[in-house]
């Protein structure tokens, strides 16, 4: 896989790169440089992309830091940005469990709780899955958010 010298996008065999019209003269030459420069370049960007959800925001932290490929700059922004939204959940929800144990309705939450860590395992594993299949899928309001600070 050989990328451009100058902004780092996969260039496949191109002379000339489809993002910043680099030349890339020969082909092999760049994609060298390049993959000796990153610390993740035995990784596709799928996989890195995957790898940015496995340990919530560390995760997301250190591929945010050390790659420089856009897909897996997005993901690991994302998978940081869930990461905080899912704690603030967690911390209304207990707010309003505390409240439903106040006003003996204790059994309601014990039954919202479950469903509530359901959800959001489900949305963690198709984070996953799309970040593998190479897309770039944006949650509803956090996507725009990273989508805007990582470009």
């Amino acid at each position: 896989m050989a990328f451009c010298s100058a902004c780092g996008q996969e260039i496949g065999t191109a002379s000339f790169c489809p993002k910043c019209g680099a030349s890339q003269g020969s082909s092999a030459a760049p994609a060298a440089a390049v993959s000796a420069a990153s610390p993740t370049a035995g990784l596709d960007e799928n996989v890195a992309g995957l790898l940015c959800y496995i340990l919530s925001w560390v995760s997301g932290l250190i591929f945010l830091l050390i790659d420089k490929r856009p897909f897996v700059k997005f993901h690991a922004a994302q998978s940081i940005a869930m990461s905080i939204c899912v704690f603030a959940l967690y911390f209304v929800l207990a707010i309003f469990m505390g409240l439903l144990h106040v006003v003996h309705l204790g059994f309601l939450a014990f039954m919202l709780y479950p469903l509530l860590v359901l959800a959001l395992f489900v949305l963690w594993i198709f984070v996953m899955y799309k970040a593998y299949q190479h897309e770039k899928f944006k949650l509803p309001i956090i996507g725009n958010l990273v989508e805007g600070m990582v470009k």
